[in-house]
């Protein structure tokens, strides 16, 4: 009998009917009642809801037969496979794995919800490319067993092109000065190349903040960009940007102080100012000063420094004080040096290049030595060094080596000719991190008629643990005389 006219009753068996990909248990797990309990018609509602809520299903029905509990369901179908036709300005592969963060790859249930947002987002993304005429449709077609296949069709149209930029509220600077900041223009005869002159959100953004960096390093302190407006053609194949910018009062700086916890460094630490008196504030030089000043406490252990500047604006004498609140937190030492990435060569081929050792203060500057160090191995493309602190322990870190390693074998063969040696052979193998323990062994020969060549080599960079290094090179060599080449049976005879 149908839900409605189900009374109260104990359920002796819950039977499940319509299922093809989901498990019976899954089922079970979300169904609010179970057997032995009593069932009632507002916990079959409630048992709709839950089994509806999960995504696994787009109908699903309660009824009983005596004490029996029938659940039917309807599946949702599942994605088959998701192809893109017409997308060249996105990688496709990209694409999908950004679709499936949302929840829409191939064998997840069909959701329409979110085959509509992904559509959405995708015109969103193309928008900000510049593609404002290009159209994205998914078409979801039903295949076997219950499945779907989606199609994303994409008319990416033409990229708008930038017609005029226009700026208002500039004074002090000219129109001319300020675009030719910017990545992007109106057009020149290398456009063709450049496409500079295409439309893209990032470049904007990116050209914004240049325009305010441009400012701020010229004493321009309070200047702000107070909008941004873009408007497209009616055929959508053209821009035009309008940027609103206060540009605010030429500051110089009055005084430049140093407060906080200075740890009896004063002296040293106003040397590293680069911002005096009587300078026109430069935000840049504001950043190199605090950057400065932090490196140099890092270098004493203080790897969490941190410095406030904060400014002290007299707008009517167009003067600035700026204060800068020093902070060097508490001081570190490293507790251990843990080495990831390095699947071939050995630990102790990097360890050996660290500077930085455990059990000793934190130093800034022996961290930057130690990355130089083991980048110029010429083991690795990349080689990153971060910090970690340690749970429970405030006063330690954990610094971290994560490299990646490159190809440092190889092998070369050639061929010359000339007049006395006529054909000359040589080949060589050559590893420079012979069985990841950082020494280089090479095995090369070269055959000729005159001169035959074979050489075995061994360099060893560490042959002491104090940094002294070993070459062997050991080599068989072969010459013939001149005289003998072509002619084996020529004599010397004496005159006389």
């Amino acid at each position: 009998m149908p839900l409605q006219a189900a009374e109260s009753f104990v359920v002796k068996d819950i039977r499940v009917e319509g299922l093809q990909r989901v498990e019976p248990g899954t089922v079970f797990s979300y169904l609010p009642i179970q057997v032995g309990e009593t069932f009632t018609p507002a916990k079959g509602s409630e048992s709709i809801k839950a089994l509806y809520s999960t995504g696994f299903f787009r109908d699903v029905q309660i009824q009983a037969q005596g004490n029996v509990l029938i659940v039917i369901v309807e599946e949702r179908p599942t994605i088959s496979r998701i192809e893109f036709t017409g997308m060249k300005e996105f990688d496709q592969e990209l694409v999908r794995k950004s679709l499936r963060a949302v929840g829409v790859a191939e064998a997840r249930f069909y959701d329409k919800a979110l085959i509509d947002k992904a559509e959405q987002e995708l015109k969103r993304q193309y928008v900000s490319k510049g593609l404002y005429a290009a159209e994205v449709v998914a078409t979801v077609t039903p295949v076997e067993r219950n499945q779907v296949a989606i199609f994303f069709n994409v008319d990416e149209g033409p990229v708008a092109k930038i017609q005029e930029i226009n700026f208002i509220g500039n004074k002090v600077f000219s129109e001319s000065t300020l675009l030719g900041e910017m990545q992007l223009k109106t057009g020149g005869w290398l456009s063709w190349y450049s496409k500079d002159n295409l439309y893209s959100k990032q470049k904007l953004t990116a050209d914004l903040e240049t325009i305010r960096s441009y400012y701020l390093n010229r004493g321009y302190l309070e200047f702000v960009i107070d909008s941004t407006q873009v408007s497209i053609t009616p055929d959508k194949k053209g821009i035009f940007l309008t940027i609103s910018i206060s540009e605010g009062k030429k500051f110089t700086v009055k005084n430049m102080r140093l407060a906080g916890e200075l740890l009896g460094k004063e002296a040293e630490l106003r040397q590293l100012l680069a911002l005096k008196a009587g300078d026109t504030f430069s935000s840049s030089k504001l950043a190199e000063t605090t950057k400065a000043i932090a490196e140099i406490l890092g270098s004493y252990g203080y790897a969490f420094a941190s410095i406030n500047p904060q400014p002290d604006i007299r707008r009517d004498l167009a003067e600035v004080d700026i204060t800068l609140v020093v902070d060097p937190g508490r001081r570190v030492y490293v507790r251990q040096v843990n080495i990831t990435g390095n699947a071939k060569t050995r630990d102790v081929v990097v360890r050996r290049e660290m500077r930085q050792f455990e059990s000793s203060w934190f130093d800034s500057d022996k961290i930057r030595l130690s990355k130089e160090r083991i980048g110029r191995l010429g083991y690795f493309t990349e080689t990153d060094i971060s910090t970690a602190d340690v749970p429970g322990s405030p006063d330690q870190v954990d610094v971290n080596v994560a490299v990646k390693e490159k190809p440092t074998g190889a092998i070369n063969i050639g061929a010359g000719f000339s007049s006395t040696e006529k054909l000359i052979l040589s080949a060589g193998i050559n590893q420079e991190n012979a069985f990841g323990t950082g020494t280089a062994i090479g095995l090369n020969f070269s055959l000729g008629k005159i001169n035959q060549n074979l050489t075995l080599s061994q360099f060893d960079p560490y042959f002491t643990d104090d940094g002294i290094s070993r070459y062997t090179d050991l080599y068989y060599r072969s010459s013939k005389p001149l005289y003998y080449v072509g002619d084996p049976d020529y004599q010397i005879k004496t005159i006389g």
